[in-house]
């Protein structure tokens, strides 16, 4: 073997070692969520934008491990302790059940939430601004604007006088506060309020059976991740059905639901992202206070209000971000 063959090879065989060493200092995120990757593509594509924002892209200079409970909460928290295990730097627990699962499973890990809920209701902070722990986040205001998507509803079928509110009971971090707080709005409007659950696909022929057998005239759904994984197949079960029924995204208005109005849940998501590349960099989670996306949008999807020989008011189209026709 020639000289420089030998030197080309020792080289090559000392490069291996730093090579493989170079990957294994990539700093390793755990991204965990209650739904699917599939029902959640463009929550996760506005925190991959969030945290490209910082300078991180995911398999460039930092590697993700993503954790997906496909609608079982009860897997969160060993997928959170299996987070921990692997050493990672700092968890994106996105979805108010991912995030308390992570909140009661992990202290030693610093933690970026995303949630519906109130974070200091829900436990996960005692404070919106004075942190300490390992524990900071954003929330979308999901809890707080369902007692108006009650309101719309009203607005859109004023004669009804029974509605329902459909929760997932193995969400109980928001059930609760939701189911509590549309009562209170329905007792203001004079409506009777029915409250039903679904925490599977296959609960929704029941449910909507249900709602005929009690005369419940619109629905209001809470949020939550199961129901948004689930929104087309509610979008055209309560057009099959003829229920007018209110929801919490664009996306349910334009697969035939006739009214979303929430939060934007991408902008939540890309704020989670931008948090955790500052973790990345060194900040801490005692330094950086809850974030609040405090952007809504009410979108109408006309077609559907015709066939359900709704009326919408010029006041109410008026104000919507946009109407699906």
């Amino acid at each position: 073997m020639k000289r420089r063959e030998f030197i080309t090879l020792v080289g090559g065989v000392a490069a291996w070692p730093l090579a493989a060493q170079a990957q294994q200092s990539k700093p390793e995120i755990g991204f965990i969520n209650a739904a699917s990757a599939q029902s959640y593509a463009r929550q996760l594509a506005a925190f991959l934008k969030g945290l490209a924002e910082t300078g991180y892209i995911d398999d460039r200079n930092v590697a993700i491990q993503y954790r997906w409970a496909e609608g079982q909460n009860d897997r969160l928290p060993e997928m959170a302790a299996d987070l921990v295990r692997r050493k990672v730097a700092v968890i994106a627990a996105t979805s108010t059940p991912a995030a308390v699962a992570a909140k009661s499973t992990i202290t030693t890990v610093p933690i970026v939430f995303e949630t519906g809920g109130n974070p200091v209701e829900l436990g996960l902070v005692t404070s919106l601004s004075r942190l300490g722990g390992n524990v900071t986040g954003v929330t979308q205001s999901s809890v707080e604007v369902a007692p108006k998507r009650l309101e719309l509803l009203h607005e859109l079928i004023p004669a009804v006088r029974v509605m329902a509110l459909l929760v997932d009971p193995t969400d109980a971090g928001t059930t609760n506060t939701t189911a509590s707080d549309v009562m209170t709005a329905a007792h203001g409007f004079g409506l009777q309020l029915h409250i039903l659950q679904a925490s599977s696909e296959a609960d929704f022929e029941g449910v909507f059976a249900k709602l005929s057998q009690l005369g419940v005239g619109g629905l209001v759904v809470a949020g939550g991740p199961f129901f948004v994984s689930h929104r087309e197949e509610l979008a055209a079960m309560a057009l099959h059905h003829k229920v007018p029924v209110a929801f919490q995204h664009r996306e349910f208005a334009a697969a035939g639901g006739l009214l979303s109005y929430g939060s934007d849940i991408t902008d939540s998501y890309r704020l989670t992202g931008i948090y955790t590349g500052r973790i990345l960099k060194g900040d801490k989670p005692a330094d950086l206070p809850v974030q609040q996306a405090t952007k809504v949008e009410l979108y109408i999807n006309l077609k559907t209000a015709k066939a359900l020989g709704i009326t919408v008011p010029l006041t109410l189209s008026g104000r919507a971000d946009e109407i699906i026709e």
